[in-house]
């Protein structure tokens, strides 16, 4: 009896143990941060970012607040190397999501790198030229044999370099240099260099009177401008779908909020980054927001990342090619859409990264009709 009743104790401590040992497992089943990277810095090298949803989402604190209920910190990182930098982190295991442009992201998978496109960031973003403010160049084929600035493995290198092809230059031509934008400000004040290729906040040391703009890719066509996307990593999301569907949830709710809110009050958040609200307001003149930053992966994310592609393999910045719908991981982001009951909100873009569908709020800037692009699953 009494060796009966001590197997029975045993046997029930084992349980107890066992249970406890699954407790602890769910409960633990989840990572104590999310880390969330940003290809790049404010003016000055601040920590902040604007002009995307995930910026207005940092800004807000929208995902602090989502995740603060399960004990989940949010770390984010802003890489003054850009997106290089940010494949670092990626390739040493060290973020889950982030925005990433076109070309690095390119660069990134085609050399291995473990992650998926979940969503777009950004469509059409513009690229500017811009000389010292009392330089005598007036155009960019004036700028054969000088020296330039540019980030390279960015997007805005990739979009530069076809914009010199469209003035009749290789980058043979040029005497590229690769520098992050603070620093090529700098430089562009100290006439250290030529020329810089840039984005909106080119507009800012303009208006400052340090640089005048040669070219700029607004009101053209998507041919040298450039788009980003928000990534995943891939570790990431076979372990916790659950949680990367609710990080694109927190995404989804900062575009809708960028698509409603007033740009006023929009351009003043995005200020915190640095960049002026008159460099905002005049870099998306005319802009329909609600599609600049919808984060569809539709017909025209698909066309212009598949002919990216096709341009870093003919430029010599990638050995390898790719298919897109191998890499976009669309699952996630459909799902996401339908428990938010968002999934007619923004209609696909068209090939020239305008609203395609029928939109009832946005009636006015609609044109033809397209299906959305299909993607492989995996």
């Amino acid at each position: 009896m009494n060796r009966s009743w001590t197997l029975h104790r045993i046997f029930f401590f084992a349980l107890l143990l066992t249970g406890s040992a699954a407790t602890r497992a769910a409960a633990e089943d989840k990572p104590a941060v999310i880390r969330i990277g940003f290809p790049g810095v404010g003016v000055g090298n601040r920590p902040v970012s604007g002009g995307s949803a995930l910026a207005t989402a940092h800004l807000r604190g929208m995902f602090e607040e989502e995740f603060k209920k399960d004990g989940i910190a949010i770390k984010w990182s802003f890489l003054r190397g850009a997106g290089p930098a940010m494949n670092e982190l990626y390739a040493n295991g060290l973020v889950d999501f982030s925005t990433l442009g076109d070309l690095p992201s390119v660069i990134g998978r085609a050399s291995g790198l473990s992650y998926r496109m979940l969503a777009v960031a950004n469509v059409r973003g513009n690229i500017y030229v811009a000389v010292p403010a009392d330089a005598s160049t007036q155009s960019v084929a004036h700028l054969k044999g000088k020296r330039i600035a540019v980030a390279k493995g960015t997007a805005t290198h990739l979009a530069g370099l076809k914009i010199f092809e469209k003035f009749g230059l290789s980058a043979k031509d040029l005497k590229l240099i690769n520098m992050e934008r603070n620093a090529a400000q700098l430089a562009l004040a100290t006439g250290d260099i030529d020329a810089l290729l840039s984005g909106s906040d080119t507009l800012r040391i303009r208006d400052q009177g340090t640089a005048r703009v040669v070219f700029s890719t607004r009101g053209a066509g998507p041919e040298q401008t450039s788009n980003s996307g928000f990534l995943g990593s891939s570790e990431f999301i076979a372990k916790y779908p659950e949680l990367t569907k609710r990080v694109l949830k927190v995404y989804i709710k900062a575009s809708k909020w960028v698509a409603e809110t007033n740009p006023t009050q929009l351009y003043q958040l995005w200020t915190k980054s640095g960049t002026t609200f008159s460099s905002y307001r005049e870099d998306l003149q005319n802009e329909d927001l609600k599609y600049r930053f919808s984060p569809l992966i539709d017909p025209y994310i698909a066309a212009r990342y598949k002919l990216q592609i096709e341009e870093a393999k003919r430029l010599g910045l990638i050995r390898q090619t790719f298919k897109f719908e191998d890499w976009a991981h669309t699952g996630p982001l459909q799902q996401a859409l339908k428990e938010l009951s968002l999934e007619g909100y923004w209609q696909p873009r068209g090939l020239d990264g305008k609203p395609a569908g029928a939109d009832p709020q946005h009636a006015s800037k609609t044109s033809a009709a397209s299906a959305p692009v299909a993607v492989a699953e995996h």
